[in-house]
């Protein structure tokens, strides 16, 4: 989001005056801004016409339980014209599949009529003409996000496990191309494709609205979000990267590397003590899925933190309700003894979400997120290679002695971490 405003001359008698372009972020304005609904993620399907080895809430496209609870057409308009009239500048609109719905370009023209820019996150198989007319008519405003499988046949389908899948998803990617219709692109790291990487990363360079950003590849894969396939989340748990292959992101360049330091400054780090929520989820927006449940995130599914909006109104859940889940405190020992005390809390993914689909509750630790935090914290010169940071007590001291360094080349640092902080 970018303010404009205008900034008079000194002197008062004088006419002259410029507009100055500022982001939102870098204003004072923004800095005493109230909440204020200004996005919302929708999830139309948990269908989709792939079966992904590590996909966390995909259904058979043809699930017949799935489509009958879904909500109607009537049902998701009511909640994106209450969302608008709430201040609502953008929907995200997801899946599964969000383009198996029958009444997409509906909901789609809907949407944009209301002012609401639209990001369309879809893995392109659906992609066809009348879509990209539609897309070249109305604009979503926001490129149309495609998530990548693999650059050659044996590879892709050996991620989706669906034959077909990948000449329907190039099919649609060079309709998109060919139309002009803006889009970036993303991947997974697994096994079947991981030899496609390097010819990803350079066929991505060439899309014009990738603005030279190298595309996101990601390596870590949340479990089953309704806990209902025990089975598929073994499989995903041995998918998922080592944590020191993740950790090992954040030291790469330089310019991740600063924007880690500027994360891991003394005004973010401290331990949680109780609290439980430290991310931005239900402040500013929420998340809907396809059955009319609205919750803080697409991970957050616990019963007990998403309200119905079948029986209640938008504004009641995001003004009301998602505030009383936020407010919640942990109560296990685990977490308080461990979480509670560990100075890195705050830039931890562990998170009410992640103990959901490890646990099935809110405050359970989990080993994996905190094992990938702890190295990156090692690798970064913050804590010693046996500490854990929960039984860290000069945490302070040793942040002042990190940010000292804030200029110091990432790679001399995960070198030799040892000669950037304190003795042990």
């Amino acid at each position: 989001m970018i303010w404009f405003y205008e900034i008079f001359a000194e002197e008062p008698m004088e006419k002259d005056h410029y507009v100055i372009k500022q982001y939102a972020r870098d204003s004072d304005l923004w800095q005493h801004k109230p909440d204020f609904f200004n996005h919302l993620t929708v999830e139309l399907t948990e269908r989709c016409n792939n079966d992904c080895i590590h996909c966390c809430i995909n259904l058979h496209e043809e699930d017949a339980e799935a489509i009958k609870k879904e909500l109607s057409t009537e049902q998701i308009k009511n909640i994106l014209s209450e969302a608008a009239s709430m201040g609502c500048l953008k929907v995200n609109v997801t899946g599964g599949e969000p383009l198996l719905r029958s009444d997409f370009a509906e909901l789609y023209l809907f949407a944009r009529k209301l002012g609401l820019r639209v990001l369309l996150f879809t893995n392109a198989t659906l992609i066809d003409p009348d879509l990209v007319k539609l897309f070249k008519q109305v604009p979503p405003l926001v490129e149309i996000e495609v998530t990548i499988y693999g650059m050659q046949k044996d590879s892709y389908e050996g991620v989706t496990r669906k034959k077909g899948s990948f000449e329907k998803a190039w099919r649609g990617i060079r309709l998109l191309q060919e139309n002009k219709i803006p889009f970036v692109v993303k991947s997974v790291a697994l096994p079947h494709n991981r030899k496609d990487l390097a010819s990803f990363k350079k066929w991505a360079a060439g899309i014009p609205w990738m603005a030279g950003q190298e595309p996101v590849s990601y390596k870590y894969f949340g479990l089953r979000l309704r806990r209902d396939n025990f089975k598929k989340n073994a499989l995903i748990r041995e998918l998922r990267a080592r944590p020191d292959e993740i950790a090992e992101e954040s030291v790469r360049t330089k310019e991740t590397f600063q924007m880690a330091l500027k994360q891991f400054s003394s005004a973010f780090f401290k331990p949680a003590a109780g609290k439980l929520f430290s991310c931005h989820g239900g402040i500013s927006g929420g998340f809907l899925d396809a059955y009319g449940n609205f919750q803080l995130c697409i991970l957050l599914r616990h019963p007990d933190t998403v309200y119905d909006l079948k029986q209640g109104t938008l504004r009641e859940a995001y003004e009301t309700y998602l505030p009383r889940i936020r407010k919640l405190k942990a109560t296990n020992l685990a977490y308080l003894n461990r979480c509670g005390a560990c100075f890195l809390s705050n830039i931890c993914q562990q998170c009410p979400g992640m103990s959901w689909i490890e646990h099935g509750d809110l405050d359970t630790p989990v080993d994996y997120i905190c094992a990938i935090t702890h190295t990156q914290a090692r690798n970064l010169g913050i804590i010693g290679s046996t500490e854990n940071a929960w039984e860290v007590r000069d945490w302070k001291a040793r942040i002042t002695t990190f940010e000292n360094h804030i200029n110091v080349d990432p790679v001399d640092i995960h070198k030799d971490p040892t000669q950037y902080r304190r003795d042990e």
